[in-house]
Order: C-alpha cells, then sequence, then structure tokens
C-alpha cells in the first residue's frame, strides 16, 4: 500500500484537492528504468508536502509541453523506493523534489540521488521548507542534478508544513500556493516552446554551500540533535502505521517504541499517528521547535525560477 493512502488520515478535508489532482492523472511508480517522451514527478516526501507541489506542477506541465498527458510518479521516500537507479532520456521532463533540512538537501539522500542518471533530460527542482528559509537547499539541489546530466529549466522553493510542528506553515501548500503553482507551470510551458530554454538559470542561494543550520542553546551554542528520536507513550494502539511510513524503515515492527536506525526527524510518525503516542522529549529539541514557532509564524511566500 502507497504512502498517499496513509496521509488521507492526517491531512484530512485539506487533501482532497490534491487527492482528486493526483488520484486523476497519475500513475505511480517507485523504481524505475529508461523512460521517454513523459513528464516525471520523482520526490521525497514524509509528510506528503512536498508530493503535493511536484505532482501538482508535473500535472500543469503535462497538459502543456508533454505528448503524453499522464504523469509518472516516482516516489523514492520508503526504503523500496530507492533500491533501484532510475534513468532518464533527453525527451523526458523530471520535476524532482525533496524538503529542506537544516537549510540544505537531505544528506541522507546522497547516496541515492548520485545513481540517478539525468543523460540530457530537463530538470525542475523543488524544494519545500517549513515557513523558515530554504537557504541553499535549491541550488544544491539542482547541482546534483546537472552533475547526474540534468539541464536546469527552471526551480522553485515552496513552503510546507514543518517536520516538527503542525502549526509553522499549518495547511500548506494551500489556495495561495496552488494558484503560483500554476503560474510556475505556464511559465516554465512558455520558456520551454522559446528559443532560449536553455538559458541558465538564476537560482537563489549561496556557492559554496552554507554550514547546516544548527539549533542553539540559552547560552547561544549549537546543539547536536541528530540522535534525537520519538518516544512512544501508553495510549499506542501498535497500529503499525508509524512504521509503514518511516522513511528510514527505522521503526521496529515487532515493537513500535523501538528505533532500530536512524532517525531524520521528518515528522511522518507523529502526524500519522491517530492517537497522538508518539511524541519528543529531549530538551534541545523542545526548544528548537518552540523557538522555530514563534520566530517564524509570519507567513514566508514561495520563490520560483524562470
Amino acid at each position: 500500500m502507497g504512502i498517499g493512502k496513509y496521509k488521507e488520515r492526517w491531512e484530512g478535508g485539506a487533501f482532497d484537492f490534491w487527492d482528486s489532482v493526483i488520484k486523476a492523472t497519475f500513475k505511480r511508480e517507485r523504481s524505475g528504468g529508461m523512460m521517454s517522451r513523459k513528464v516525471h514527478a520523482m520526490y521525497f516526501s514524509a509528510t506528503g508536502t512536498t508530493e503535493k507541489v511536484v505532482c501538482a506542477l508535473a500535472s500543469a506541465l503535462a497538459g502543456k509541453v508533454a505528448d503524453d498527458t499522464a504523469v509518472n510518479q516516482i516516489d523514492f521516500t520508503l526504503p523500496q523506493g530507492r533500491k533501484e537507479p532510475v534513468a532518464f532520456s533527453g525527451t523526458d521532463l523530471v520535476v524532482f523534489g525533496v524538503p529542506v533540512y537544516a537549510g540544505r538537501v537531505p544528506n541522507i539522500l546522497l547516496t541515492y540521488l548520485d545513481t540517478i542518471e539525468g543523460r540530457g533530460a530537463r530538470a525542475v527542482p523543488v524544494v519545500l521548507f517549513g515557513n523558515r528559509h530554504y537557504d541553499d537547499a535549491l541550488v544544491e539541489l539542482a547541482d546534483i542534478l546537472e552533475a547526474k546530466g540534468f539541464s536546469i529549466v527552471a526551480g522553485g522553493a515552496f513552503v510546507g508544513e514543518h517536520s516538527f510542528s503542525k502549526t509553522l506553515g499549518k495547511g500548506r501548500p494551500d489556495d495561495k500556493d496552488n494558484a503560483l503553482v500554476a503560474d510556475f507551470a505556464d511559465k516554465i510551458a512558455t520558456k520551454l516552446s522559446g528559443t532560449a530554454s536553455d538559458a541558465p538559470v538564476p537560482l537563489k542561494g549561496h556557492r559554496p554551500y552554507r554550514p547546516y543550520y544548527k539549533p542553539k542553546n540559552p547560552d547561544g551554542m549549537p546543539v547536536d540533535i541528530r540522535k534525537v528520536a520519538p518516544k512512544t507513550n501508553a495510549d499506542c494502539t501498535d497500529c503499525k502505521l508509524c512504521v509503514t511510513v518511516c522513511p528510514m524503515g527505522s521503526i521496529d515492527s515487532e515493537d513500535v517504541s523501538t528505533i532500530k536506525g536512524i532517525c531524520i526527524k521528518c515528522g511522518a510518525c507523529i502526524k500519522v499517528c491517530p492517537v497522538q503516542a508518539k511524541y519528543y522529549d529531549d530538551e534541545n529539541y523542545l526548544r528548537h521547535k518552540h523557538e522555530l514557532e514563534v520566530e517564524f509564524a509570519d507567513r514566508k511566500e514561495p520563490e520560483v525560477f524562470v
């Protein structure tokens, strides 16, 4: 069963619009090989926000620039989706999305991303940030794709609910974001239909990339929360939804309170739990979460580059 089916449980009514877009238009693939004359939506999306933007953009583009209007969906969120390399060709257009972790492309994905072959395909890198900032994630993703043989034709940074929070970026992407996705697709289609489609895209970010964003303690000193993992309280019903959505496969199916691998703090297990049995109690993590919710409460807008 795909991860998308579980997302409906925690996203409720807000999912209905996106679900109708995706179900009406897409064919899902979790592994791939050589594909041609298609628009592809390829993404890592633990809590569904990156998936929403990437799939909506790919759907809009397919209706404008592709020979085949059915979009091929390649979800590499779960471990099984990262087992096989994917290769494209020069007639492909790939909308490629990842979330922003600490201002960068999630480093846990770098090994897998190095297996992907663009072979002249055009790409639209998309990053999803939790209403703080995307820092250098967009230029980093574009550089990764270019190094693997893709030609970058546009890029965008969009906002989704923060992985640490249920209030920061709540309800994003929303109707205003939807409208920007549609306008972005129009701009990309116009560029691809002209003679300047290979012009460099002026993406925002720093090269060399800045260090990963780090939380700080009350004294202003950086703290390391990389080894922090969620706990499980007595309300757990052992439904094992958390096991099915963990992108690292780190939650033990025999004892869901046991983390047997790394935790990237994507928030999937916490947001999907129907009884709110998953939680964090680490002091530094909780302080950082609170600081983010206070300091970055004001709405941030997406940024697109064509």
